[in-house]
């Protein structure tokens, strides 16, 4: 491991899942961008829902502890036709989620949609094809992914929270020439 203080921001990408829970770390320095760590939580093992829960609870909060980002990305449930795979889904983000706020992690959501997007600039690219844009953009030896898709989610979460947090932010100007004379009256006779 690299030492963190030589990044300006870490962000940790979490891909919930309560049999394999991804998690990806992404490094900051300047416009340099690399791979900290990546790695999934496997939840199979463990019979019941609640003690999953607890273990996503005591790894995520692990995880922030060890390599102490700055924010997570976190990707959002897709809306299947399963409704109790869905509320079982819903509580594993939940829990991650508690778990970075736990120790003042400030959280930030996305739809794998927009996530693909970002990173393939296709909302339905393949979880194959976000693990090898992740692999050519961050220059990682394809070894080294080769580890569950849930893993490279969480990553392209977080790169993904990179890109939609380091736009600049756009001045909204007015939408008709009624509200320009309406904010400019000293300007307009």
């Amino acid at each position: 491991m690299s030492d963190l203080r030589e990044w300006d921001r870490i962000i940790i990408g979490i891909d919930p899942g309560t049999n394999v829970m991804g998690y990806g770390l992404l490094g900051v320095k300047g416009k340099k961008l690399s791979m900290i760590a990546l790695g999934v939580i496997r939840l199979s093992k463990f019979e019941s829902h609640y003690l999953r829960l607890s273990r996503i609870f005591e790894r995520v909060q692990g995880l922030v502890e060890q390599y102490l980002p700055d924010e997570m990305a976190i990707e959002a449930p897709f809306f299947g036709k399963n409704v109790q795979s869905m509320l079982k889904l819903g509580r594993a983000q939940g829990v991650a989620i508690a778990a970075a706020l736990s120790r003042d992690v400030p959280i930030t959501e996305y739809e794998p949609r927009k996530i693909k997007m970002a990173i393939t600039g296709n909302g339905a690219a393949s979880k194959e094809q976000l693990r090898e844009m992740l692999r050519r953009i961050l220059d990682i030896p394809a070894e080294s992914l080769d580890i569950e898709l849930d893993a490279t989610d969480a990553l392209g979460a977080a790169l993904c929270h990179y890109y939609e947090s380091s736009r600049p932010v756009q001045a909204k100007g007015p939408s008709s020439w009624k509200e320009f004379i309406a904010r400019n009256p000293g300007r307009v006779r």
